[in-house]
């Protein structure tokens, strides 16, 4: 049996945000994020997205700990690598420079 696909949606952000663009990418999470997030545990109303350097990282998303994790599990709030092309995070970084832009989550999903 397939597990059920999970789909978190930022509908604050379609009200607060004129939305220019829209990019679908991976994301770097450790094994008891996946489970809480699995769980229901996500929170993606206050992320927004960053450059540190030459790459992406999504802040500000609350992430609950997992109830059967262990005490080594994960920090709810960490900044989360984002897995893009070097031609996209090149062109978002310039926009984000040049055109003073602010990059939200709008949606969480997992297939």
């Amino acid at each position: 049996m397939a597990a059920p696909t999970i789909d978190i949606t930022n509908r604050r952000a379609r009200f607060e945000y004129e939305l220019l663009e829209t990019f679908e990418c991976g994301m770097v999470l450790t094994g008891s994020e996946i489970k809480s997030i699995r769980a229901g545990g996500a929170r993606i109303s206050e992320a927004f997205c960053a450059f540190t350097g030459d790459e992406l990282f999504v802040r500000n998303m609350e992430i609950a700990p997992y109830d059967k994790a262990s005490h080594f599990g994960h920090e709810p709030k960490r900044d989360r690598k984002l897995l893009l092309k070097r031609t996209e995070l090149n062109k978002l970084q310039r926009k984000l420079k040049d055109q003073g832009m602010t990059m939200v989550v709008t949606r969480l999903f997992i297939a």
